[in-house]
């Protein structure tokens, strides 16, 4: 039985010891420094946005002890992710699990200044968030995030990184990002240095649809337009409070969440059909998707 538990133990540690040969020390604040995890062999390193409270004299600690100046190649509040650059060479990115389940063994690990770690296990593994936060994906766990753990990895008891930590995205429960929530924002911010998504200027409520339309449409829910902004997207195409909106583009919208996921990164620039019922009708409005600043 003791040599069991030993054999457990040392393949639990050989996984964090694997996981920190790709983890640096972020120091972007006034307080104590954080975590950044390497994302490319040249010197990217993504960590979490909100640590990142200075847009210059930020350094980086790479796994070898050397200190590094990074500048940011992107940040997205919306997703509390951020990408830094060092100019260093033949860094060890991280190798990423592509999925977890609920009741998977996890540890966080940070590297505020030497390596640490706590564990866990995944408690839930959830879908999109659209609001002032835009998630493709979350993770939720009940590890202990230490000070200094955000923007480092949760690790599987291989060593693969399952996500970045936040203790922004998570007021009593600590939550990761995946991968699938990481890299399209990774790829958007080293292309334009955020991420671009659609706006279209109006506060909607779901509503009921009439018993006859919601027939027609196939749908019983809508979103009605409670207010609109006299200078936005939607309001130039002649949408107005009081209407109903059942489809923007290809997307049926039944809730609030579906407006926000049709609002993508695709669309901004671009006109759309928005298919909405007025005075008991339904009418279609072309409109030019603007772009929504995070901060």
């Amino acid at each position: 039985m003791a040599n069991t538990l030993q054999q457990y133990s040392d393949e639990m540690a050989a996984a964090i010891e694997k996981a920190g040969r790709s983890i640096v020390t972020v120091d972007a604040r006034n307080h104590v420094p954080a975590t950044g995890i390497v994302w490319s062999a040249d010197g990217e390193i993504v960590t979490a946005d909100h640590i990142v409270q200075r847009d210059e004299n930020i350094n980086v600690t790479l796994p070898d002890g050397s200190t590094h100046e990074a500048k940011i190649l992107g940040r997205d509040p919306g997703s509390d992710l951020a990408l830094l650059k060092v100019e260093a060479k033949g860094l060890t990115p991280a190798e990423w699990a592509e999925s977890v389940k609920v009741g998977n063994m996890v540890f966080a690990v940070g590297r505020p200044d030497d390596v640490m770690a706590s564990w866990g296990i995944v408690c839930y593994v959830g879908g999109a968030v659209r609001g002032r936060r835009q998630l493709e994906a979350y993770i939720q766990t009940d590890v202990v995030m230490l000070p200094g753990f955000s923007g480092g990895p949760l690790v599987d008891a291989s060593g693969r990184v399952a996500g970045i930590n936040s203790s922004a995205l998570g007021r009593d429960a600590s939550v990761a990002l995946p991968l699938s929530a990481v890299k399209p924002v990774v790829e958007a911010l080293k292309k334009h240095g955020h991420v671009k998504r659609g706006f279209l200027g109006v506060n909607t409520q779901p509503v009921r649809l009439a018993n006859e339309i919601a027939e027609k449409l196939k749908q019983e829910t809508g979103l009605m337009v409670i207010g609109a902004e006299s200078d936005g997207p939607a309001a130039k195409a002649g949408m107005m409070q009081g209407d109903v909106l059942v489809a923007l583009g290809d997307k049926v919208l039944t809730h609030i969440g579906d407006l926000q996921a049709a609002l993508g990164p695709s669309v901004v620039g671009k006109s759309i059909k928005a298919k909405l019922i007025r005075s008991g009708e339904v009418k279609e409005i072309s409109v030019t998707v603007g772009e929504r600043e995070l901060k």
